[in-house]
């Protein structure tokens, strides 16, 4: 599976997995004529965006999951003082054009859902399912094509949660909420952007007088030094994955019009697959009834699914090029019911909160919209329990023993 590669300027070989490389990059480059032929341009560079995607989100191991968890667990801050500096540079970059309405001569919008019961249920479910599951969304991805096969197991039970949540639309829907509300329409452009600079001014510092009251100093750090053999092989500092994601975002909006996002997709594959065994008729589900027409289109035109199989192909690709990648198939018992239980529980709940930590909490607080405000804290909270549980399914939670004098 691999072999022994110099490259220029390494301090020594690199073990390159062949096989998994060539085939990344095979896909790759045919997806990208076949899409360009039969779509658009736009699309292809809709599927390089997600490509770029998968390498950003491997090399540097942006994960919601294990940022939040280290934070309740050991009050280890560098993720999420690194998710707030992504937030921060999004908000600088998205809500200009979002007040404007309009991004390289075409009409932009954000996600902007109703803020509700559903979506504080849905986002702590979509919490407590990030623990158990091992992955948010974009985390479960980028695991896949790194060569997890757990979260492979995560990713189909994430897609059987997103049909369950789809096909209770009708409930979840009617739940008590408020109308869609945009603070950079509500507020104004000057407004919500220092009001969301200074929310993540403030979680920062907060994660800061935490770590240092836990441990006596920051102990973690997201601009950890990084060099360009880094860039080409891994890890990147945190700051640098927080910045790429950002500008890879603002790409997605300016292609697509609307940014990036994830979990759509899962719930499209599921509708697609009941549909064509002839197990179910979601064409005829109140979910699908506003939007039908992807349900009978290939996949290749839908934004969301081309940017998700590329976002999975450009991280098998980064873990090949940097050796990596290395399926374990003998896994734990307990281990694959958490995944099993996790993956439902995203599902679900993406779909009862508009979308998970890329579609609800990135793109969403990016889009000035009040439901990603909802969706934080709930989403927190759950995750804050899902740390509890894992030890009960043989995880592990990563926890720095205190110095003591023996």
């Amino acid at each position: 599976m691999s072999t022994a590669q110099t490259l220029p300027g390494a301090p020594g070989p690199v073990q390159l997995n062949i096989k998994p490389l060539t085939i990344a990059a095979l896909i790759g480059l045919a997806g990208l004529f076949y899409i360009a032929e039969t779509v658009s341009g736009r699309q292809a560079a809709l599927w390089v965006v997600g490509i770029l995607l998968g390498v950003t989100l491997y090399h540097s191991a942006f994960g919601f999951t294990s940022a939040w968890r280290v934070f309740v667990s050991d009050r280890q801050g560098a993720g999420l003082r690194a998710q707030m500096l992504m937030l921060a540079v999004g908000v600088l970059l998205f809500f200009p054009f979002l007040a404007q309405g309009t991004l390289a001569g075409q009409a932009v919008n954000g996600f902007v859902s109703p803020p509700g019961v559903s979506v504080v249920l849905g986002a702590f479910m979509f919490g407590i399912g990030m623990q158990m599951g091992g992955g948010c969304a974009s985390g479960t991805l980028f695991a896949v094509g790194g060569g997890s096969t757990r979260m492979i197991v995560t990713l189909v039970f994430f897609i059987v949660g997103s049909v369950i949540g789809a096909w209770a639309f009708p409930w979840w829907s009617n739940l008590p909420a408020l109308a869609p509300t945009s603070l950079v329409k509500s507020w104004g452009l000057w407004p919500a952007l220092i009001i969301n600079l200074a929310i993540f001014g403030f979680i920062a510092w907060v994660t800061v007088v935490l770590e240092k009251r836990r441990h006596g100093r920051l102990i973690s750090h997201a601009a950890s030094t990084g060099t360009a053999n880094s860039f080409l092989r891994g890890p990147w500092p945190l700051v640098w994955g927080a910045i790429v994601l950002v500008i890879l975002n603002f790409a997605t909006l300016a292609l697509a019009g609307r940014p990036w996002g994830i979990t759509s997709a899962f719930a499209l594959w599921g509708a697609k697959t009941l549909a064509f065994f002839d197990l179910a008729q979601p064409d005829q589900w109140a979910f699908w009834a506003k939007s039908p027409g992807p349900l009978t289109a290939p996949i290749t035109q839908d934004i969301t699914s081309v940017m998700d199989i590329g976002l999975v192909l450009g991280a098998m690709g980064a873990a090949a090029a940097a050796g990596k990648f290395a399926p374990i198939w003998r896994l734990p018992l307990r281990s694959l019911l958490a995944a099993v239980v996790g993956g439902l529980l995203l599902g679900i709940g993406s779909r009862m909160a508009f979308g998970c930590n890329i579609g609800a909490y990135f793109s969403g607080i990016l889009s000035g919209s009040l439901h990603a405000w909802l969706w934080l804290p709930a989403a927190f909270a759950g995750s804050a329990l899902g740390v509890g549980l894992r030890p009960l399914f043989g995880l592990a939670v990563e926890k720095t023993p205190r110095l003591t004098a023996c």
